[in-house]
C-alpha cells in the first residue's frame, strides 16, 4: 500500500461516501475507517466495500488517546481526513458537553496522537497530512439582501435555474469566525486546534469548511430525509418559523470529490470553503420535496401540501449561509456535478427505494445488530 489513510466518522453519511469513493479510486491506498458508530454511524451505508482488501473498519472513540496512538502505529499512518463530529444543531441546544467532547477534545486528541506517531518517524512529518473537514456555520451568519448582478463561477449547468444567491455577501476562506450555536462554536474550535498544530509543531494540516450536504445514507433527523420520510408516511413536515432560512446547498458526492482534491492537492496549512452557489429557502424546498415525492408515490398533485406546519423557530437560528467556491475552483477546478433539482430528485428516489434502510436507522434496529457485533471488542 503506498498510503495508510485514517477516515475517521467513515460510517456516516458524508465519511462513507469518502470511504466508497478512495476506497474504489485508490486500489493501493489502505484506508482505515474509525467511527465509533454513535447514532448517525451505520456500517450498513458501506456494505458494498465492506471486504475489500484495502479497506479496513476500527471501532474506536476518537476522544481515546491511548486507542488511537495505537491504531497511528499499528497501520503506519501517513495522514488523517478528520470527519468524524457530532453534527446536529439541535441536538447541540439541548446537549452542548458530547458537542465539545467529541468536536473539540476528538479533535485535540487526534492532532496529539498523529503529532506523537509521525515526530518518531526518521522522515517526521514529511509525506503526511492532517485534513480536517469543517463547516460554514463557524462564520456565523449572512442577511439577505438585493442579489442582483450575482452569477456563479461555474462553467457547468450545476447551478440552479432558480436564483442561487439571496444576497452579495458570501463566506470566503479569511471570513472572521463568529459562531452562533453550541455545534459551530465547537467545530470553530476544532478549526483553531487544527491551525494551532500547524503554527506550533509544524504539522502539516490543511482545512476545508463546506456548506448543507444532501444525497443518499443522510440520518433521518436531518432536514431533507426527515421530511421525505414524514411524506412517504403521511406525517406532519415541521418548517421553523416562516421557512425564510437560506442555505448553500451541495450534493454529499459533489463534496466528497472535493475532499479528494483538496487532501491530494491543496496547499499546506490552507483553507478550501466548498459549496455549491445554491441557495434555497427552507420552505422552497420543502415545497420541492412535496411535489418529487407526491409525484414518485403517484400522489395527486397538492396531496401533501397540507403537512407543512409552521413551528417554532429554533434558537440561534442564522438567517443565511453562503459560500464563496471560488477559490477551489480556481485552484483546483473543483466545481459540482449536478442541478439541485436533479440533485433532489437523486435523493428523494434513493429514499423511497431504501426504505429498508430508512426503517432501520429510524427504529434504531441497527445499533442493536452493531452493539452485539461488537460487545466483545
Amino acid at each position: 500500500m503506498t498510503r495508510n489513510i485514517i477516515i475517521t466518522g467513515g460510517a456516516g453519511f458524508i465519511g462513507s461516501h469518502l470511504v466508497r469513493l478512495l476506497v474504489n479510486k485508490y486500489p493501493d491506498y489502505h484506508i482505515i475507517n474509525v467511527d465509533k458508530l454513535t447514532y448517525a454511524g451505520n456500517l450498513a451505508n458501506l456494505s458494498d466495500i465492506e471486504n475489500y482488501p484495502n479497506y479496513t473498519f476500527v471501532k474506536a472513540d476518537i476522544c481515546d488517546y491511548d486507542r488511537m496512538l495505537e491504531v497511528m502505529k499499528m497501520y503506519k499512518v501517513d495522514a488523517v481526513i478528520h470527519l468524524a463530529a457530532e453534527s446536529h444543531v439541535d441536538r447541540s441546544i439541548t446537549d452542548p458537553f458530547t458537542f465539545a467532547r467529541t468536536n473539540v477534545m476528538g479533535t485535540l486528541t487526534l492532532l496529539q496522537a498523529a503529532r506523537i506517531y509521525w515526530e518518531s518517524l526518521p522522515e517526521k512529518y514529511e509525506g503526511k497530512r492532517f485534513h480536517h473537514v469543517s463547516t460554514d456555520e463557524v462564520y456565523g451568519a449572512l442577511e439577505l439582501t438585493d442579489p442582483d448582478g450575482v452569477e456563479s463561477p461555474f462553467t457547468t449547468a450545476a447551478s440552479s435555474e432558480h436564483h442561487h444567491a439571496y444576497g452579495r455577501d458570501f463566506f470566503v476562506e479569511t471570513t472572521k469566525y463568529n459562531p452562533h450555536s453550541p455545534y459551530s462554536a465547537a467545530k470553530a474550535s476544532s478549526d483553531h486546534f487544527v491551525r494551532a498544530y500547524h503554527d506550533t509543531y509544524g504539522m502539516p494540516v490543511v482545512v476545508t469548511n463546506c456548506s448543507n450536504n444532501y444525497g443518499p445514507y443522510q440520518f433521518p433527523e436531518k432536514f431533507i430525509p426527515l421530511f421525505i420520510n414524514n411524506i412517504r408516511l403521511h406525517r406532519p413536515l415541521p418548517v421553523y418559523g416562516r421557512g425564510e432560512n437560506v442555505r448553500d446547498w451541495l450534493y454529499v458526492e459533489d463534496h466528497a470529490r472535493a475532499l479528494d482534491l483538496v487532501f491530494h492537492k491543496g496547499k499546506d496549512a490552507d483553507t478550501y470553503n466548498i459549496g455549491g452557489f445554491n441557495e434555497w429557502k427552507n420552505i422552497d424546498i420543502v415545497r420541492l420535496l412535496v411535489r418529487t415525492v407526491d409525484r414518485l408515490l403517484g400522489n395527486p398533485e397538492g396531496y401533501s401540501d397540507s403537512l407543512v406546519t409552521f413551528v417554532t423557530d429554533r434558537a440561534g437560528h442564522d438567517l443565511r449561509y453562503a459560500i464563496d467556491s471560488r477559490k477551489i475552483y480556481r485552484e483546483l477546478g473543483w466545481e459540482p456535478s449536478l442541478q439541485f433539482e436533479e440533485g433532489l430528485e437523486k435523493t428523494v428516489r434513493w429514499y423511497l427505494e431504501n426504505q429498508q434502510w430508512v426503517d432501520d436507522v429510524t427504529s434504531g434496529d441497527y445499533q442493536k445488530y452493531y452493539e452485539s457485533m461488537y460487545s466483545g471488542r
